[in-house]
């Protein structure tokens, strides 16, 4: 049996954590001052973005803890690592958005109802700040878009990014033409964008919780192109899962035609898998014979 080296294992952690961090604080600390201009312009997109930045802000914190376990060396009682935190943090964050995405669309529909009063020329020039915060952690996080907890992260900024937009484009409505319907509206319509990603983060999450084969990834292409592999007969018990979140676990039996050439053949396998499809933790049990192409 045979496992892929493990210093592919956690470069991607290194990165991510104080970028996570840093996102964290600033997000934290404008969503202050969001709040205050919004309960200073009666402006309900504004309070929501807040509402938003602050609860993101959270999420960046919880991301950034998850990057730090998921440095944790295996142990006894995790073989693995905490690597998979990411995951969980991942679904936290998605589960949160859509809880905060139905409270403001509640809130929306009661302002639609009966508008209230709203300083537009101010809250347009607070959103205008906070879009301007918002592209600066997206830029900021770019780096670390290769992992799922990053990705989650940057959803969750990305929403906040939508939510200054529509912020803006409501204050400057209501500040030339007085119709202050259009703040509850464009946080409705924001809300609608934020639910879909989240929806799509939950199901990805889930999915890597379920072991599922990544996304990008064919079982049966995997398997073709280690049976290509000289000296290799056949591929079967074949399993590919997502261990953490940009980390991929394969393990199959490998049928060999000559057990003697296995050494070679084992770093021959290890090597296609990394470069042709990222899979870093590879474990292979050799056997001698003769077994289908591949059987699942």
């Amino acid at each position: 049996m045979a496992e892929h080296p493990p210093h592919h294992h956690h470069h991607h952690d290194q990165g991510s954590g104080p970028a996570l961090r840093g996102a964290a604080a600033l997000t934290v600390a404008f969503a202050v001052v969001e709040a205050l201009g919004g309960w200073w312009t009666g402006s309900l997109a504004l309070l929501s973005d807040a509402g938003h930045m602050l609860t993101d802000g959270a999420a960046l914190a919880l991301g950034a803890l998850a990057a730090w376990m998921g440095r944790s060396p295996p142990s006894e009682r995790h073989s693995y690592g905490l690597g998979r935190a990411e995951i969980f943090a991942a679904l936290l964050n998605a589960a949160a958005m859509l809880a905060i995405v139905a409270a403001l669309a509640y809130e929306s529909v009661l302002r639609i109802r009966q508008p209230g009063e709203v300083n537009g020329a101010a809250a347009a020039v607070i959103a205008l700040a906070g879009l301007a915060i918002n592209l600066g952690v997206l830029r900021w996080l770019a780096p670390h878009g290769h992992d799922m907890n990053a990705r989650a992260a940057r959803l969750h900024v990305a929403g906040d990014a939508l939510g200054s937009v529509a912020a803006l484009v409501s204050g400057a409505v209501i500040a030339f033409s007085g119709w202050t319907r259009i703040d509850p509206l464009a946080s409705l319509a924001i809300c609608v964008l934020i639910a879909v990603s989240s929806v799509r983060l939950l199901r990805e999450s889930l999915h890597a919780l379920m072991e599922g084969v990544p996304r990008g990834l064919s079982v049966e292409t995997i398997g073709g192109e280690m049976a290509g592999v000289d000296g290799v007969l056949s591929v079967h018990d074949l399993h590919v899962w997502v261990l953490s979140g940009s980390r991929t676990a394969l393990s199959a039996h490998v049928v060999v035609r000559s057990m003697t050439q296995w050494e070679r053949t084992r770093r021959e396998l290890q090597t296609r898998l990394h470069d042709k499809f990222g899979i870093d933790h590879v474990t292979l049990q050799p056997e001698s014979g003769v077994q289908p192409l591949v059987r699942h």
